[in-house]
């Protein structure tokens, strides 16, 4: 199991504890930051970590901020990426069983501290259930390929380059007639 982690300046601390965690259980991590309190956009930590993630580089991502909610947003916002705010045990095992979840949005101020361990391992061991799972999953998955790929828009943005100049040259050509 390869896991990323990544963390604003809000959930420092938390993240040294979920590092600690991951150590004992000897679960191989890779940490993206941020190792101090000095303020940073929480975008600029998740959007990156939910992009190896959706690409299959690590299997689960753990992002921890104030509330969990901010990085648990951004990173949905990346194909592929499918984040849950964990509060609790019972979310982290929901967020994998039934969801198929594949980051835990932590909550560097709500989270206690005497659920922290078996709240990560929930969530790293638990296997998504499927069956009528599945087909909520799917849903999501359909509505996901609906969405236009960045290098779609800048092969049509190209594209459309071309038949404006070709647009132009004739445009041309008719004036000088």
């Amino acid at each position: 199991m390869k896991v990323i982690i990544g963390a604003d300046h809000r959930g420092v601390e938390l993240k040294k504890k979920v590092m600690t965690i991951l150590d004992d259980k000897k679960i191989d991590y890779e940490d993206t930051g941020v190792s101090t309190t000095k303020s940073v956009d929480y975008p600029d930590i998740a959007i990156p970590l939910a992009e190896r993630v959706a690409k299959g580089e690590f299997e689960r991502g753990i992002l921890i901020c104030n509330t969990g909610i901010g990085m648990c947003i951004a990173a949905n916002k990346v194909k592929g990426a499918y984040a849950a705010l964990c509060l609790s045990s019972k979310m982290a095992e929901y967020a994998r069983k039934h969801n198929n979840a594949n980051i835990m949005a932590l909550s560097g101020e709500h989270i206690n501290d005497d659920d922290l361990e078996r709240m990560l391992t929930l969530f790293i061991e638990t296997e998504f259930e499927g069956k009528r799972h599945q087909k909520r999953f799917d849903k999501i998955a359909e509505k996901e390929n609906e969405w236009v790929s960045k290098e779609d828009v800048l092969k049509l943005q190209k594209e459309l380059k071309k038949w404006e100049k070709e647009a132009r040259h004739w445009q041309s050509r008719a004036w000088r007639r």
